[in-house]
Parts: structure tokens; C-alpha cells; sequence
């Protein structure tokens, strides 16, 4: 739901300790430091109390950068995409051969991703 490394540039910020932060919304170290790491999701009220305190947007937390319609087979839905994300695009745009392989069959080049990868 939230973009932890956002949540802690922001804490950090704020010159708050994970402790500090979630006393100031009610909960743990630990789920703080859950958030961060992006295996826990606080509760919708944390998330308007994490805006709160921090003085940051909802669309920063979530990683809402950038909003795009996409129209995949006649549906139209939208996506988010984070200003990380389009800066990682646009890097894969400066090598052509790659960029197409990547994009013409995209199930095919994350396949290819991951295989190299391991």
C-alpha cells in the first residue's frame, strides 16, 4: 500500500526514530519498521495519521506519481507509476535493443529478467 523507502525519507525528514514515529500514531517500533520494509500495511487511519505527522501527501506514501490510462484489449483501466519507475523506463530507453525486446513481448522479456537474475 505505501512505498516504505518514501516512508522512512520522510521520517528521517522529520528527525523522528521508528519508536518516536509510532508513538505519535499508536503503534510499535516494530510495525513502523514493518512499513518500511513493505511487509505490513498500516490501516487506512494509519495512513492519514503517517500524513499527518509527516506533513507529506497521500500521493507521495502511496507512490502515486504519475496516474495513466491503459487500454489493454478494449478495457480501460489505470495505473500508478512513481517517479523511480519512469526514470527506470526512460533508462531503458537509451539502449534501443533492449528497450524493444523488453517491450514488443513484456510476459516474455520479465521471463528473460528473471532467468538472468536467478
Amino acid at each position: 500500500m505505501i512505498v516504505g523507502s518514501r516512508l522512512k525519507e520522510a521520517r528521517i525528514a522529520q528527525g523522528f526514530t521508528q519508536k518516536q514515529l509510532g508513538e505519535l500514531i499508536g503503534v510499535g517500533k516494530s510495525a513502523i519498521c514493518c512499513y518500511e520494509k513493505e511487509s505490513r500495511n498500516p490501516t487506512l487511519e494509519g495512513v492519514v495519521e503517517l500524513i499527518n505527522v509527516l506533513g507529506v501527501s497521500s500521493d507521495y506514501l502511496l507512490g502515486t506519481d504519475h496516474i495513466m490510462k491503459v487500454n489493454n484489449k478494449n478495457k480501460i483501466s489505470f495505473r500508478t507509476i512513481t517517479n523511480e519507475e519512469a526514470i527506470f523506463i526512460d533508462e531503458m530507453k537509451k539502449d534501443k535493443i533492449v528497450y524493444e525486446m523488453l517491450f514488443q513481448d513484456p510476459k516474455r522479456g520479465a521471463d528473460l529478467v528473471k532467468k538472468k537474475l536467478g
